[in-house]
């Protein structure tokens, strides 16, 4: 049974604060953007949290913001939401010491981009990944060791160019599961596997997937607007083509989520209409590299910006004119669709809300137990939803293991 208390949640934040490092009300308040006094509020009943607020509490607890809303423990069985245990050890070497025949180049292409494939477009595609992706690493490392000293260049190139796809799709995978430390160890891979292979569209893939590692970290947005920039201007003297349009406009995008990370609205804004827009236009809808650049995530980063900003008033005016279901990527689909959600939420508009939460569930329920901005507005709902939707809220969360 679970330590968890039946406490009101302003005890239970107080609980966890002292359970957890015994941690002062001033540090934590500062942590989270609020004031000492503000806090004591909180934990003494006499205000309640947001949802925000209730999201960036559990963060610094290190605990699920159901931990801090259940009246009794869960005994419910939990949704497993780790980097699977075979991955990571296929990527530390541990058991990759493969013997027998090398799997032939053109082989590891089809593995590799059926497993993108499937990552972009599953229901389950964290659950689906996993049971490609250990023995497909496996594969690959050793196909880069046996090709190391090959008298045949075009298939040490070939082989070189899969692991760079391969390390690309391991780098977003590891960054959802919490493995950030993983996540930043493929990215480099992927680097190192495009210099040698003098692909520099691959390059530039890498050095993207490098950014929004460094976007997931607190305090990383300037980094990742730096490798941007420099990536982006190391493919400016390549002959004009629809994929180095599309890497550069990728990267303009990674410069633009930096911008808006720092709070810098206009230098978001002015990159976006300036820089990121007129590449959209000139590829139009395209995967390069997996991507998904064009004008569409162009739309959809614009819609980012204003939510980050606040301004729920612009950002649903700018999703009323975009159709998101048109791009290749579920990802991409569920991120569009829970900024909407979040657009509703500073509204307070709680059956839109609701709705859009239920689209997520349909998207990827996968994805979505991995949301903390999700649980925070299923938490949200909880809180203050109407007798008419509750039973639908109180559903929604359990089937999610949010409560």
């Amino acid at each position: 049974m679970s330590e968890s208390p039946k406490l009101p949640i302003g005890a239970r934040i107080r609980y966890y604060r002292r359970k957890h490092g015994n941690r002062s009300q001033a540090a934590i308040a500062g942590l989270c953007g609020i004031t000492e006094r503000y806090l004591s509020l909180i934990e003494t009943g006499k205000r309640t949290p947001s949802s925000e607020l209730l999201r960036r509490l559990a963060a610094e607890l290190s605990v699920p913001v159901a931990a801090l809303l259940a009246e009794e423990p869960s005994t419910k069985e939990a949704f497993s939401l780790a980097t699977a245990p075979d991955i990571a050890r296929a990527l530390m070497g541990c058991g990759s010491d493969r013997v027998g025949p090398v799997v032939a180049p053109v082989e590891l292409r089809e593995r590799v981009e059926d497993a993108w494939r499937t990552w972009q477009t599953s229901e389950e595609r964290f659950t689906d990944v996993e049971r490609l992706l250990p023995a497909l690493v496996v594969d690959v490392e050793h196909a880069v060791r046996a090709f190391r000293t090959s008298e045949d260049p075009l298939a040490r190139r070939e082989v070189l160019r899969v692991a760079a796809d391969l390390y690309g799709l391991l780098r977003s995978y590891c960054r959802r599961t919490g493995r950030l430390d993983l996540s930043l160890m493929v990215a480099d891979r992927a680097r190192r596997a495009a210099e040698d292979a003098d692909d520099p569209i691959r390059l530039a893939a890498a050095y993207w997937n490098l950014g929004h590692c460094l976007l997931s970290q607190d305090g990383g947005a300037q980094e990742a607007s730096e490798v941007g920039r420099q990536a982006a201007e190391q493919l400016r003297d390549l002959p004009d083509s629809s994929e180095k349009l599309a890497m550069q406009g990728a990267l303009e995008l990674v410069q633009v989520v930096a911008a808006a990370q720092r709070k810098d609205w206009w230098e978001a804004r002015k990159r976006l209409v300036e820089q990121a827009t007129p590449l959209g236009e000139r590829v139009g809808e395209s995967n390069t590299r997996w991507t998904v650049f064009g004008p569409t995530n162009v739309h959809l980063h614009a819609l980012s910006i204003e939510m980050l900003a606040g301004d729920s008033a612009e950002g649903l005016r700018l999703a009323d004119e975009v159709d998101v279901f048109r791009l290749p990527s579920r990802e991409r689909q569920f991120t569009f669709t829970l900024e909407l959600a979040r657009c509703y939420d500073l509204r307070r508009d709680d059956a839109a809300v609701l709705v859009h939460l239920l689209d997520l569930e349909r998207i990827s329920p996968e994805d979505m137990v991995r949301s903390s901005l999700a649980a925070a507005m299923v938490a949200g709902l909880l809180q203050r939803v109407r007798p008419t939707y509750r039973s639908q809220v109180v559903g929604l969360a359990e089937r999610l293991r949010f409560a």
